[in-house]
């Protein structure tokens, strides 16, 4: 029986199988007999980590400690308000740390706490606690982003629309015309893709 600590693009956290490139955590989330009550975040830093950090195995539900989630790749951590962590993913953190700066028209790479407040006010309805989302012009968004198309998570890759699953992603489609579409991935993180950073995506993504 699979652990639910698999993230999906709408900030779910559910039971799967599926594997992923990437894992993560908003702090301890699981109780001690390794299921989630109601909470989703002790923390306004949503990290994204490597898989694999010096060959150390580590249990993904240490009692009292932080909640190991898994993403089944960097575009579907994005859009669910995650960013690169800055001490597994030093490289990457900073790569994606410039592209806000470009993207904000700032002098010098934000902290990040910084960043982690801003995201945490566009990820988060303060109300309902749900997912907070936008739309916009399909034609406007960055490679990278995700959006809600026909009812399902779906990846915006070279003006092309790749539903999402576990098993990967589908075969591009190209919508007729000009539409609006539910955004999924929050604005500050829809800034950094556009100032240039590039997510790691799942093979299903590149080959198609």
């Amino acid at each position: 029986m699979p652990l639910q600590n698999r993230v999906l693009p709408t900030q779910e956290i559910v039971a799967d199988p599926g594997r992923g490139l990437l894992m993560g955590n908003r702090g301890t989330l699981h109780s001690p007999n390794r299921t989630l009550g109601t909470t989703r975040w002790r923390s306004k830093a949503w990290i994204c980590c490597v898989l694999d950090w010096k060959g150390v195995q580590r249990d993904p539900m240490p009692p009292g400690r932080w909640t190991a989630l898994f993403f089944f790749d960097e575009a579907v951590a994005l859009a669910a308000g995650h960013r690169p962590c800055h001490y597994c993913r030093r490289r990457d953190f900073l790569r994606y740390a410039g592209a806000w700066a470009q993207g904000n028209d700032l002098a010098e790479r934000p902290r990040a706490p910084a960043m982690d407040a801003v995201l945490h006010s566009q990820r988060v309805e303060p109300r309902t606690r749900q997912q907070r989302t936008t739309v916009q012009p399909l034609d406007t968004l960055p490679d990278g982003a995700m959006i809600r198309y026909d009812g399902r998570p779906a990846l915006v890759l070279d003006r092309h629309v790749l539903p999402w699953a576990w098993q990967g992603y589908e075969k591009p489609r190209r919508p007729a015309g000009l539409i609006e579409v539910e955004v999924l991935t929050p604005p500050a993180n829809l800034v950094v893709l556009k100032a240039g950073f590039a997510p790691l995506l799942h093979s299903s993504a590149v080959g198609n």
